[in-house]
């Protein structure tokens, strides 16, 4: 069975294509437009579709849109009431469902070929819960609980369940205009970030502040005992003013309503998961929806749940419900899903591909005989680093295909990295370490965990050592490497550690302030060029910037 699965409606649009129960690509719009989250989330926006992405996806697999069996999309119209019925501000939400209702068209268009009865709406939270529930390389049975928490779908904002045998049961969900994921939106336009897209920026600032508010945030922001929550947006103003962009200067009062907030949404997370296990007794939690980008929450519920594991979507915004909408048409024709163990799911090129960029861009390179002995070199002397290897990561982490990197040793590096990134100085940043060597220095949270989607303590010890990745509260959101799918990244850690005794990597998204993440050899050779970059690997080649600019290193 062959299904392509398409997001599109509200923000990050993507594609996926799912053939025979195995993920064969996926990839977010905005790697290919260069538009930071492929689009704003507003109802003029909802007709445009991620047609590159999907054009690459069925490239990538030698498929013609006729050869498709289904295409899946992450919405489901019918099921949707206007966002004015439901108690949000959106008079103009009647034009997104309009836009919905006619995506077959706009599908059969951008693909010609495919006929628009093969298109299947797939209602959004369960397209969210498939990305989770299906893919999760869960140990022994495959049947676990799944937690989503969004913004919206097409009438909740939340939804508790559990698959067996692949079919998923849904146990509770919360009808809006309560909404967690639009209470943390709302908070991040109040602090003068862009909402639907630098709600990681709340996050990181909270690390500064106190949670002086909570107890009266918890008044009216609680769990219902039902598996469901209550989440009236409060006005913020009477917490801290309203900042509109452009500062500088951080008041303590903002990292405190920050913090507050953040306390509050990981109780109630707490609160749901800990229902959902009382229902379901399952070993294996599975998470998607953006707010389970949340690392603190998701720590939390891993340390404070009866859940003996928990995984979580590594593409778990609205990006990664192309690939559940996928996943579930296939679950709907009986035909499970493989387990998903990597995220590198995108764009990649061979090694004389890559040399053949560099050729055309007259960029002068070499091909040392050990790239990892020769990368770990220049982070050794303190060189910052790009790093493009293998294919591109799906989700919104950089995990070793689309890095920057620096030497965690050195304190200085923090401010250095935000410097070269052009982003806010409270931003921390997260380290690769090997899986076998990550329980020596990092706790308290679950190991492995290959998607920097929890957060553990840093050991005492450790913590003078490594203190560019170590976050104001002691913690670091880690990333741990496994050398059966990262080999080169796996080999520069133990050549760094051979040179400096530290086996941990400041690891970092390839990208600057504002712009979506490198994903082709021409993006990381204009970030380089305008960056202040040492020097870069591309797959084996490396460039340095000496060679282009003059300079020692």
């Amino acid at each position: 069975m062959r299904v392509l699965g398409v997001n599109a409606l509200f923000h990050d649009p993507s594609a996926a294509l799912v053939v025979d129960g195995q993920v064969v690509a996926a990839a977010e719009e905005e790697r290919f437009s260069r538009r930071k989250h492929g689009k704003r989330p507003v109802p003029f926006s909802a007709w445009e579709l991620p047609e590159q992405a999907m054009h690459w996806c069925l490239a990538e697999a030698g498929l013609a849109p006729q050869d498709l069996d289904a295409v899946g999309y992450s919405f489901d119209p019918a099921l949707a009431k206007p966002a004015l019925d439901m108690g949000l501000d959106d008079p103009w939400d009647h034009v997104r469902l309009t836009y919905a209702q006619s995506a077959p068209k706009f599908l059969a268009t951008a693909l010609p070929g495919l006929d628009p009865e093969q298109v299947r709406f797939v209602p959004h939270h369960v397209a969210h819960a498939a990305s989770a529930g299906l893919a999760a390389p869960v140990a022994g049975s495959r049947d676990c609980s799944v937690l989503v928490l969004d913004g919206r779908g097409e009438q909740a904002s939340h939804l508790a369940g559990a698959y067996r045998g692949g079919r998923l049961t849904t146990l509770a969900a919360q009808a809006l205009p309560d909404s967690l994921g639009l209470l943390y939106e709302s908070l991040t336009e109040h602090l003068g970030f862009l909402r639907s897209s630098d709600e990681f920026k709340v996050m990181a600032l909270a690390s500064y502040g106190r949670p002086v508010h909570a107890d009266e945030l918890r008044a009216t922001i609680h769990p219902t005992g039902d598996g469901g929550f209550a989440a009236p947006i409060p006005d913020w103003s009477q917490f801290a003013p309203r900042r509109h962009g452009g500062e500088t200067d951080w008041p303590s009062q903002y990292a405190d309503l920050a913090a507050s907030v953040q306390l509050v949404l990981e109780d109630v997370l707490v609160d749901l998961a800990r229902w959902l296990h009382a229902e379901t007794g399952d070993r294996v939690l599975s998470m998607a929806g953006g707010t389970a980008l949340n690392c603190v929450a998701n720590s939390r519920i891993w340390r404070e749940t009866p859940f003996e594991e928990v995984w979580v979507q590594p593409a778990a915004g609205d990006a990664g419900t192309s690939l559940g909408a996928a996943l579930q048409l296939c679950a709907d024709g009986g035909e499970p899903a493989a387990p998903m163990r990597t995220a590198a799911l995108g764009r990649g090129w061979s090694d004389d591909e890559l040399a053949a960029w560099l050729r055309a861009a007259a960029v002068p390179f070499t091909t040392p005989h050990d790239i990892a002995d020769a990368a770990a070199e220049v982070l050794a002397r303190d060189g910052i680093l790009a790093w493009l290897d293998g294919r591109s990561e799906f989700g919104p982490r950089a995990l070793g295909q689309r890095s920057l990197m620096a030497h965690p040793g050195r304190a200085a590096n923090l401010e250095r990295l935000n410097d070269v990134k052009g982003r806010e100085q409270f931003r921390p940043v997260a380290p690769m370490v090997l899986a076998e060597r990550a329980s020596e220095i990092f706790g308290n949270g679950p190991i492995p965990s290959p998607y920097m989607l929890f957060v553990h303590d840093v050991a005492q010890e450790w913590r003078d050592r490594i203190p560019a990745v170590v976050h104001v509260d002691g913690t670091a959101r880690i990333q741990t490497v496994d050398a059966q799918t990262h080999p080169r990244v796996a080999a520069l850690l133990r050549a760094f550690e051979a040179r400096t005794g530290l086996p941990v990597v400041v690891n970092t998204s390839l990208n600057t302030a504002g712009r979506p993440m490198v994903d082709d050899p021409r993006d990381a050779l204009e970030l380089c060029g305008s960056a202040p970059v040492d020097a870069m690997v591309m797959g084996p080649h490396l460039v340095r910037r000496s060679a282009l600019f003059g300079g020692d290193r």
